[in-house]
């Protein structure tokens, strides 16, 4: 059996932050207290440091099996780590997707052989698997992935008998990416006429608008609402879609919750001038008005949680065309130092116990 205490340290949890010792024994924290008269195996003086729990990063994808030319569990677990990240939450839309038991199981054999950081995964949700779905086992992941917008891969679910299915019948969590396909199809189209040259990075907001979001999360939402359903939508962009949540509840009571992740509030429209396709994502990056929208959402708890929705790409892709080159940004190991500039910035008040 091995101890260490940390001693004096400034400890940030649960939104407060207060001087404390913390005892730990067999890597299992056993005490937090001001002073803690033990002795231990190993002894750190924090004084002056800031203690901060591992985060929590309900959304990656770390391109494993199929696109490991990419990255893979091994390497994101490690930049994970390196970035405070000590538990991630891996998505489906792997090649071939996460469709089956098979292909969850085998993910899960990965990371237990190379995952450097704590993991879970979701199981994917396709028009036509509702039956793989339902044998999934509740204790085993962290929720079910529906992509009630195509995002990446072929995954789209839009068939309104399946997402009746799924809503009605899954009795875990249901994670949902929300962006209307349709509304962003027709986008499209308008763009594209209206362009005298090729679409840019710049068109992806309009294409992938306010409308396509505001419209899918409201259908989630009340899918939710009609059969009960444990939901939680990913990567809110828009200001629009906040009324769709509440803060009026506690955390632990509510069925329905929603997440922030950080390039929506440290990004606007105005920066894909510069940064073109490197910040090319879905759902898109908003208006400055929107990230302004986002942060005090977070702040009185009407948005749930932060996450990097991480996808990286190679260089080469992200150098194509707009119409060619692939969502995503690599995060997971920047949040911490996102979310820590945000406080340098006066932005985020802790609240002193």
């Amino acid at each position: 059996m091995s101890s260490l205490i940390i001693r004096n340290g400034v400890i940030f949890n649960r939104g407060k932050c207060f001087e404390s010792d913390i005892y730990i024994v067999n890597d299992r924290i056993e005490k937090i207290a001001p002073a803690i008269d033990v002795q231990a195996d190993r002894e750190i003086d924090a004084f002056g440091k800031w203690v901060i729990p591992g985060i929590i990063d309900d959304q990656v994808h770390f391109r494993e099996p199929g696109l490991t030319y990419k990255a893979d569990i091994e390497s994101e677990s490690r930049a994970a780590v390196a970035g405070g990240v000590t538990s991630f939450m891996e998505m489906p839309n792997t090649k071939p997707p996460t469709l089956t038991q098979e292909l969850l199981e085998q993910k899960y054999q990965i990371a237990a052989q190379n995952s450097w950081a704590n993991y879970s995964f979701f199981m994917g949700a396709s028009n036509d698997n509702i039956e793989e779905v339902l044998k999934t086992d509740a204790t085993k992941v962290c929720g079910i992935k529906v992509f009630m917008g195509s995002s990446t891969g072929n995954m789209l679910v839009d068939d309104e008998k399946a997402l009746e299915q799924l809503f009605s019948k899954v009795d875990m969590l249901i994670a949902t990416h929300c962006e209307d396909e349709k509304t962003i199809r027709e986008n499209l189209e308008i763009y594209t006429k209206k362009s005298l040259e090729k679409l840019t990075a710049e068109s992806h907001p309009l294409i992938r608008s306010i409308e396509a979001c505001l419209l899918s999360s409201s259908k989630a939402v009340a899918l939710a609402k009609k059969h009960n359903t444990r939901l939680h939508v990913l990567h809110i962009s828009t200001k629009d879609e906040l009324a769709l949540f509440t803060n009026k509840i506690p955390l632990k009571e509510k069925r329905i919750t929603a997440e922030a992740c950080v390039h929506h509030l440290y990004f606007t429209a105005k920066d894909y001038l510069h940064l073109g396709n490197q910040i090319k994502c879905n759902p898109a990056i908003k208006d400055p008005e929107h990230a302004a929208a986002l942060f005090p959402a977070l702040l009185d708890d009407t948005l749930d949680i932060i996450a990097t929705d991480h996808a990286p790409h190679t260089w080469q892709e992200k150098s194509l065309p707009y119409m060619e080159a692939p969502s995503g940004l690599p995060l997971v190991h920047h949040s911490l130092n996102m979310m820590l500039d945000f406080l340098w910035k006066g932005l985020s008040q802790w609240r002193k116990s």
